[in-house]
């Protein structure tokens, strides 16, 4: 009987920052990379949906991830920009301030999410703590934490089908 082995990374996550923070989301929920480009505004949404974008003739909402998850806006620059991913069938564009990497980690590595009585805490699928590349090309095996996002718990469905 073969028993299979467990590869050096069972998945991959992306890994972005907003504000000093950073994120990560499953590879398989990302479309792709967009640069910064202002959406068309929509009325009567909420703020965090700063509005839509034509993606390749499709309309996708786009959200303010950091307001999303209650904190201050982010500030665009030149490193701002678009993570286009798919949510329960649905496409949304989220602001970021900056995509770091492509990680592979193995889900024996991936801590859960401490309990504590906010509502975003949900959104927390777990963390991960990741070696990370310095701008010369080392790695510091210290690492930097990354709080693993959980796509379909930001409860975005509604406002999606409002903004789309």
């Amino acid at each position: 009987m073969t028993t299979k082995t467990e590869t050096a990374s069972d998945c991959k996550i992306v890994t972005f920052t907003l504000g000093k923070q950073t994120f990560g989301i499953d590879m398989g929920a990302l479309i792709e990379i967009r640069e910064w480009d202002e959406p068309t505004p929509l009325p009567n949404v909420p703020t965090f949906i700063k509005g839509v974008s034509n993606l390749r003739g499709n309309v996708i909402p786009v959200v303010g991830l950091a307001e999303r998850l209650g904190w201050e806006p982010s500030v665009l620059h030149a490193r701002s920009c678009i993570l286009v991913v798919s949510i329960s069938g649905k496409q949304a564009g989220f602001l970021v301030d900056e995509v770091n990497d492509i990680v592979g980690i193995t889900r024996g590595e991936i801590q859960p999410a401490p309990e504590v009585e906010t509502i975003e805490s949900s959104v927390i699928d777990g963390l991960v703590r990741i070696s990370t590349r310095a701008k010369d090309g080392t790695r510091d095996e210290n690492g930097t934490m990354v709080l693993l996002l959980d796509l379909e718990a930001l409860s975005l469905t509604k406002h999606l089908d409002m903004a789309a």
